[in-house]
């Protein structure tokens, strides 16, 4: 168990859009409420999530701040450099919250954890964090790691539920942060997710995350516009334990994010 107290709905950073842009959109969501930003080396905008947060003008204290060491620097000296090289980029002493982003390319266990562990020590991290990681993979940095995992970051949804990985996160005291909470908006169609928003009269948007909120999973949507307060308005909806049980029992599995696929394997 660790001490890391995390809002209920983060903001996501990954996609599509010019880095610049993050400035603006990161200024406006914490000026509607949300507390914890969510970016990595990957994302390439980490300089402009650190100037949205000073342009917020939100107290960095009230802020948890997470970043990801990229799966290329995950060998020790690399990932050490890259994660200060983070924090200047970002404009601040430390983050909250430091992430192994993939354990693929450069990722040995026995070699980056240690890593992890004395930039934790050093005062770069509060926390040590993992993302993507299958169970054995989580047991093994467990033996490893000096200090506790503190989160683990999956691609999570109504579609792809992790069953396994939140009871995973529940029996070892972890936090479960889902990544693409909406499915990049390809679930949102979805007639039994519609039918439920329309009993609500919300968005199916809305729906998705107050199923997160619900199961103890910390979702970080990205959005822009309109929908930054709209998705932060899902802490506000309780779906009754009907609905969440005929969300339950989807019968269908949606992946939106293909590991396999990815450039650094």
């Amino acid at each position: 168990m660790t001490d890391l107290d995390l809002p209920d709905i983060g903001f996501g950073t990954s996609g599509d859009e010019t880095a610049d842009a993050w400035t603006d959109a990161v200024a406006d969501a914490l000026a509607v409420g949300y507390r914890h930003v969510d970016t990595a080396q990957m994302y390439d905008n980490e300089a402009d999530v650190g100037a949205g947060i000073e342009q917020s003008g939100v107290d960095r204290d009230e802020v948890v701040l997470a970043t990801k060491v990229h799966p290329d620097n995950l060998a020790p000296e690399d990932a050490k450099r890259t994660a200060r090289e983070s924090l200047d980029r970002l404009g601040v002493e430390k983050v909250e919250m430091l992430y192994v982003h993939w354990p693929t390319s450069a990722y040995d266990a026995e070699e980056t954890l240690p890593a992890f562990d004395e930039l934790r020590e050093a005062g770069v991290t509060d926390h040590v964090c993992v993302s993507n990681f299958t169970p054995e993979l989580l047991d093994e940095a467990r033996e490893i790691l000096d200090a506790p995992i503190a989160a683990h970051q999956v691609e999570c949804h109504p579609l792809l539920p992790q069953e396994e990985l939140r009871a995973y996160a529940k029996e070892h005291g972890h936090r479960l942060v889902a990544y693409s909470p909406l499915g990049r908006g390809e679930i949102l169609d979805h007639p039994v997710l519609t039918d439920v928003a329309e009993k609500y009269d919300v968005s199916t948007a809305r729906v998705c995350l107050a199923w997160a909120v619900q199961n103890d999973i910390v979702p970080i949507p990205k959005s822009t516009g309109d929908h930054v307060a709209d998705n932060l308005a899902a802490t506000e909806l309780e779906l009754d334990e009907e609905d969440l049980r005929t969300i339950d029992d989807i019968d269908e599995t949606r992946r939106v994010i293909d590991p396999d696929a990815a450039p650094w394997h």
